[in-house]
């Protein structure tokens, strides 16, 4: 498939299931494929808001994009911080870098400074899109473009789902759409800095992040049910073309 197949199928899918699902919120780490969705908002006019999670441990290139992107775009970005109580708590209690010393402090340390973060961001909305794809990661597999989340009682789409890199870094080049400088440097997947790193020749996308763990265990929760299953399936009422 083009490119330009590509775009015009993720542009319907933003369009149709925006109007369909309002309100909607885009939520952006700021990775090479939420740069291109934001572009395509910007370029639809979409009624979608945006936000970002600030977890604390950035990297400063992440920072620097977020306002580079509010220049570009001149629209507003609101910035999630997760609650202080709760993360001076955890620090206090399990040391500022805990997250590398097991998988349940590391998942732990994700609940406090991104997974409620978002479920704040996302009250009172319909639908959250974000940047998802199936080839980043043996764990995003099978998604699917449009699935509920049942948790937070809403839509999720990901209108990227089934772009390849290629298709991604085209786009970035094509219509010079302003990226994290990381990716340059060989982090395809960009999160928090203690906890990201750049990838090795052959390795999957996400391969970078939480490196010290085991392939199936690397993902936030942010896209997690309440029995830890990835929510990735479309439900029969909410299907779009894949």
């Amino acid at each position: 498939m083009t490119l330009d197949k590509r775009i015009a199928d993720a542009s319907t899918r933003l369009r149709d299931v925006v109007t369909a699902h309002r309100p909607a919120t885009f939520a952006s780490s700021f990775g090479a494929e939420d740069m291109i969705i934001l572009d395509l908002i910007a370029k639809l006019e979409l009624d979608v808001e945006v936000f970002t999670l600030d977890t604390g441990r950035l990297h400063e290139e992440t920072h620097a994009l977020i306002e580079l992107a509010r220049q570009k775009y001149q629209r507003p970005i609101k910035v999630m911080h997760p609650d202080s109580a709760d993360l001076e708590s955890f620090v206090a209690n399990y040391g500022e870098n805990a997250f590398y010393d097991s998988v349940e402090l590391r998942k732990r340390c994700c609940a406090i400074r991104k997974v409620a973060p978002l479920r704040r961001a996302l009250e009172g909305k319909r639908l959250w899109i974000t940047g998802l794809r199936r080839d980043q990661s043996v764990t995003r597999s099978d998604f699917a473009v449009l699935a509920h989340d049942s948790d937070n009682g809403l839509f999720k789409l990901s209108p990227l789902v089934d772009w390849s890199t290629e298709d991604v870094f085209e786009y970035l080049k094509r219509y010079e759409v302003p990226s994290n400088a990381l990716h340059a440097q060989g982090f395809p997947s960009v999160g928090c800095a203690p906890c990201t790193r750049a990838v090795k020749p052959g390795e999957d996308e996400r391969s970078g992040r939480w490196w010290w763990e085991q392939a199936e265990s690397r993902e936030c929760g942010l896209h997690m049910d309440p029995q830890g299953r990835l929510v990735r399936t479309a439900s029969e009422s909410a299907e779009v073309s894949t």
